[in-house]
């Protein structure tokens, strides 16, 4: 599973720039679905550079693999950089569940970097908390 969120106002199309938007969709995929998470709201903003706008945006993304957006500026790309979350510069015309479809399909086939990356790095983890566990004495 991983989490994957939408710059959006009405949860169908990417419809925004990320440090402007005033919504973001959160969705777990899995190969098999995509179940909405969570729905993040925020005041309009003006794109000025106020810088101050984005730690809250990105921090609400906290544990996305990435986030589809219509445009991003070059400090939003390093915020969300520094914190694991791949920034997805897409159109507007791109519909939310068909993106949603595209990356179950890319968790069985690969060949989406991002997303391959977003797979073993939670294999990662699964594999570090049962190693975890097993140091700790736990039984299965």
């Amino acid at each position: 599973m991983i989490k994957v969120a939408f710059a959006t106002t009405d949860r169908l199309r990417v419809n925004q720039h990320f440090g402007a938007a005033e919504g973001f969709a959160i969705y777990e995929v899995t190969p098999e679905k995509a179940t909405l998470v969570g729905i993040g709201e925020f005041a309009e903003e003006s794109m000025d550079g106020n810088e101050d706008k984005l730690i809250a945006k990105v921090d609400f993304l906290a544990g996305c693999a990435a986030v589809y957006v219509m445009a991003i500026g070059a400090s939003a790309i390093k915020k969300l950089m520094a914190k694991g979350i791949q920034p997805i510069r897409t159109s507007e015309v791109d519909a939310v569940d068909e993106l949603l479809a595209e990356i179950s399909k890319a968790m069985t086939e690969g060949g989406v970097a991002w997303v391959d990356r977003a797979v073993a790095a939670q294999a990662k983890k699964t594999e570090d908390r049962f190693a975890n566990m097993e140091e700790e004495g736990w039984q299965g």
